[in-house]
Parts: C-alpha cells; sequence; structure tokens
C-alpha cells in the first residue's frame, strides 16, 4: 500500500529509523517469466499453436536447431474440453416444459408468503434512507461459519494463521508452488477485488511454470491514514464473508490489520514467508520433496506507478519486493503499466519477476465509489457480493461519513 499513507511517514532519504526486510531469509525461486528460450524449449513472444495444428516433426523435416525433447514438448497435442453440442434426443419443447413445471414446483403458495411476510416483519431492520436491502432469506445467515473455514482473531494474543485452503502437496511434478497477496483497505472488498485473483491464476496457468497453491487478503490496519475506511475488524469481516461465499481457495490474513502501526509491504511479505515457508517448510511435491512456496504480491496499476514517485518507497523495499518475492500486476483503465516498467529502472532491472495481467473485460468497480452510492442511498447490488452487502447494511457502515471530493474524484480511488 502507499507508504505517504501511513501517519508517522518519513521520506525514506530522511528516515534514521528505517527497518530493512528480511532479505536473507527469502527463498531463492525462479522468476515468474523465463529468461530465454532455450531455458524452457519454449517460444516467448508467440502464442502457443492451436491443437489441431500440432504436426509430428519428422527427422526430414529440416529443425535441425531444436533436440528430441524441443520437439516433443513443443508438437504435444493438448485435448481440450469441448461441450457437446445438442442432439435430436434432447429437444427444446422437453426443456421448455422441464422449466414450466419447476416453476410451478417453486411458486410459493398463499400460505408461504404469510409466513414469509410474518418473518420479515419480525426479524428484518429498519433500512438506512433509500438503500435497497438485502434480506436475509435470500443468503445464509452472516455468523454461520462453512464448515472447513478458519475465521480470523481479533487481537494478535489469538492469532493463528489461515492454512485451511492452502494446498500442501503439489498436483503437477513439474511445476513450482507460488502463493498470491494482495495488501489493500478493502473498504469493502467488490468483485473486482475477488476478479483480481482470478485474472491472475488465469495469467500463471497460461504463461509461466508455477502452481498455484494459495490466495490471502491482507487489509491494513486502522493505522492507515484514509478518509472513509470502516474499522480494520469490519474490513476483515468482509472480506471474510467474500471469500467465503463466492471462493474455494482464497482466505483472509488479519495479521497486518492486527498490527498496532502502519506496516510495510515488503514486511508483510515477509510475514507471509515466515509462516509458510520457514514455520511450515513450503508445501510437499508428488515425489515427498518439499519446495519453498514463491510468494507474489498481486496489485492494481495505480499502486505500481505510485512505486515511481521520487521519496515514496524505500529502494530497498523496492528490490525486496520485486526482486525477492515478485509482483504481479493487473492493468486498470488509464493506465500504460508496460510503458512505466520501461522507464523505471527498479521495476526494469527486475522484469523477469513481474507478470503484467491484462483485463480482456475491463472492470473499473472502486471502493471509493461503492462509499459514495452508499451515502447517496444508491444501489450497489452487483458491484458487491450479496453478504457483504448485508454486513454493511446491519452494521450501517459509511452511510454518515464524508470523503474529500478529491479522493472521491481522483485517479487512485481504491
Amino acid at each position: 500500500m502507499d507508504p505517504t499513507n501511513d501517519p508517522n511517514f518519513v521520506p525514506p532519504s530522511a528516515n534514521k529509523n528505517y527497518v530493512p526486510p528480511a532479505g536473507n531469509k527469502v527463498p531463492k525461486s525462479k522468476p515468474i517469466q523465463p529468461y530465454v528460450l532455450e531455458d524452457y524449449c519454449e517460444l516467448i513472444d508467440a502464442p502457443q499453436p492451436h491443437p489441431s495444428k500440432s504436426l509430428p516433426i519428422s527427422p526430414s523435416s529440416g529443425s535441425a536447431g531444436l533436440d528430441n525433447h524441443c520437439a516433443g514438448s513443443q508438437n504435444k497435442i493438448v485435448h481440450h474440453k469441448i461441450p457437446k453440442p445438442r442432439t435430436d434426443l434432447n429437444s427444446s419443447s422437453d426443456d421448455e416444459s422441464d422449466s414450466k413445471q419447476e416453476n410451478r414446483d417453486n411458486k410459493p403458495n398463499d400460505e408461504d408468503k404469510l409466513h414469509l411476510n410474518q418473518h420479515n416483519s419480525k426479524h428484518e431492520k429498519q433500512p438506512v434512507g433509500n438503500i435497497p436491502r438485502i434480506h436475509s432469506f435470500q443468503i445464509a445467515d452472516l455468523e454461520e461459519v462453512p464448515h472447513g473455514v478458519q475465521r480470523q482473531s481479533k487481537n494478535l494474543e489469538t492469532y493463528k494463521f489461515p492454512t485451511h485452503r492452502l494446498v500442501s502437496t503439489l498436483k503437477e511434478s513439474g511445476k513450482y508452488p507460488l502463493v498470491i497477496v494482495a495488501c489493500g483497505s478493502f473498504s469493502p472488498i467488490t468483485y473486482l477485488h475477488l476478479r483480481m485473483f482470478e485474472m491472475a491464476i488465469d495469467a500463471i496457468r497460461e504463461n509461466t511454470k508455477f502452481e498455484v497453491v494459495g490466495g490471502y487478503y491482507s487489509p491494513v490496519s486502522d493505522n492507515y491514514k484514509k478518509q472513509g475506511l470502516a474499522s480494520a475488524a469490519h474490513r476483515v469481516r468482509m472480506c471474510e464473508l467474500a471469500c467465503e461465499r463466492t471462493s474455494s481457495w482464497l482466505m483472509v490474513d488479519a495479521w497486518e490489520s492486527l498490527q498496532p502501526q502502519y506496516t510495510r509491504t515488503a514486511l508483510v511479505l515477509d510475514h507471509f514467508n515466515e509462516e509458510i515457508n520457514i514455520k511450515r517448510g513450503g508445501v510437499i511435491t508428488s515425489s515427498g520433496v518439499r519446495k519453498p512456496c514463491k510468494i507474489m504480491l498481486l496489485a492494481g496499476g495505480d499502486l505500481i506507478e505510485s512505486m515511481g514517485e521520487p521519496n515514496v518507497w524505500a529502494d530497498q523495499d523496492l528490490h525486496h519486493i520485486l526482486g525477492g518475492y515478485g509482483c504481479l500486476i493487473v492493468e486498470r483503465t488509464g493506465s500504460d503499466v508496460r510503458s512505466f516498467l520501461l522507464s523505471h529502472d527498479i521495476m526494469y532491472e527486475h522484469r523477469k519477476n513481474i507478470l503484467v495481467i491484462t483485463q480482456l473485460i475491463y472492470n473499473d468497480i472502486s471502493s471509493t465509489k461503492v462509499r459514495l452510492f452508499i451515502r447517496r442511498g444508491m444501489s450497489v447490488q452487483y458491484l458487491l457480493p450479496n453478504s457483504v452487502i448485508r454486513y454493511i447494511q446491519e452494521h450501517k457502515l459509511y452511510v454518515n461519513d464524508t470523503e474529500p471530493v478529491k479522493q472521491v474524484m481522483g485517479d487512485k480511488a481504491d
């Protein structure tokens, strides 16, 4: 996160109490992108050929520059799962009749309607302003913890690192384990925050030799100096609700949010390395050998651009984050991340450890705009998970808050 939001921020050049990150504890790992063509016998600048066009290469085909291993890997046919077309046995009239019958079965009778109205009148709270409500019968109880889910503590004394969805054994022996960490305020968490992880995992599967074994949200503490943020406890719980109800692999770690002071991103990544690699020894491969996990920061293009602002991020922190761990950057509308990487000396030095993710379907939902909609009594449905909307309504979050116009209309809306 932007270091200038630390209430005790001191420019790196004038900070005599700078605490360096634990660089000697970061496990050595391969860069997220291959260095040269010969390393992996794969094309770097061209897409993989379509399976239907992959033909075996004969010894006389003139491909003298590739050995048998490379030729085999480039021409391996991949079988994709293609949905079967509709057959004559499944007529559309049958589907329509089934659909009508299902609607008849699900249509509530008069007794059900009476019971539902009585339930709503007893248990529903009065709406705040004109905000469209998410009702209790639309989602599960917010305090009901799904089976196998570990919720975070509200104090450091009882804090435990969440591992309930962390993969312990690699599925593919030829790949390297990777954990993705997103740091931010998440006030509130939106569908874009959730989509960023899905876009990242798609890019990693498509372009790298890594296998994602875990994904974490790390909300900032209450010492993050930004107007309009809910308390850390609320933000952690909203992230937990979003992960519990919409994802099968994402988790929330409250360690950063429980710290008594602002914690630099480099130190947050050190915390994940300590918990996953040092305390737990990484993950186990299919052959029974333990491998340390590569930990990478997931960030938007706006955060990366803040790294280029003079005297904001310490150079040692940038080398530690980009060189020691690595970064997954999701491009946002209006940001030219690739040109920025080319012009920034430290980022260009570690460019092989940075993966830029292009949004194929642009999503510009921001928490800042969501908070504005809530203050104006406008609907935020389909911008956030229903469970998060219900939590905001029950705790009356953001309704009476104020934020500077510059923050709401600025390009760096969270």
